[in-house]
């Protein structure tokens, strides 16, 4: 694996019927990579992964180390070697969005993302953790707790995939967040930027794992389902 991989375990379309189940270990995914986001078993919180340790924010809001052994459905993975691309400051979050668009000068290709900074708000949220029978991912909005918090420094993390690769990933960003101070995180729904440093790192190929021994992923049946639109439900 080298800098210029973007490692995927599962992907966003097989999240969509419910199939929650962790098919890989932590310490596993970590050998693909020292940055990146996912969720747990059962979507379980909300991962950072950063500088080789992973952290999970929970559905109540707090920040914890994961332990190797605990397992994921879904995660990204990479070995960070960012370049510097400026300074950007008071943008909202799709303003900044569309800043980092720019800076990349493409939506076709795959890119990690990385802002360190102040905050004048960051908007997250958490999914509690589900038990099976698994509901569908749509339906997990209802379990999801949402966070605020106002001038805080911390790290906004995640990619930008194309719409190339639809049903794999979630075509656009995908951005968590976690503060300095590790008392504040989530998957990112708004905000924003006061001052911040970014980073960026393109990605020349995609490797997607597949959890092919798990009989729940063999049997499932995605022909004629509306994946792409659950999805942005489900992101969004």
């Amino acid at each position: 694996m080298t800098e210029s991989t973007l490692y995927q375990h599962g992907t966003l379309a097989l999240l969509v019927p419910g199939l929650f189940r962790g098919t890989m270990r932590v310490g596993e995914l970590m050998q693909h990579g020292d940055t990146g986001i996912g969720t747990l078993t059962g979507l379980d919180g909300e991962l950072v992964m950063e500088a080789g340790k992973v952290y999970q924010v929970a559905a109540t809001g707090q920040v914890r180390v994961v332990d190797p052994d605990e397992l994921v459905p879904f995660a990204n993975v990479h070995y960070a070697d960012y370049t510097d691309a400026g300074t950007l400051n008071k943008l909202a979050f799709t303003d900044l969005q569309a800043r980092l668009l720019e800076l990349m000068g493409t939506q076709n290709a795959f890119y990690a993302v990385r802002i360190h900074g102040e905050f004048s708000h960051v908007h997250t949220r958490a999914v509690a953790a589900q038990r099976e029978p698994y509901p569908t991912l749509v339906a997990t909005a209802a379990a999801q707790h949402e966070f605020h918090a106002d001038d805080v420094e911390g790290t906004l993390s995640g990619y930008f995939s194309p719409a190339l690769y639809a049903g794999a990933v979630s075509p656009g960003f995908h951005l968590h967040f976690l503060s300095d101070d590790h008392q504040f995180g989530g998957h990112v729904l708004g905000g924003e930027l006061a001052d911040g440093a970014v980073q960026l790192q393109r990605f020349d190929d995609f490797q997607l794992h597949l959890p092919n021994d798990d009989a729940d992923f063999k049997q499932a049946d995605f022909t004629g389902s509306d994946v792409l639109d659950q999805i942005h439900q489900a992101e969004n």
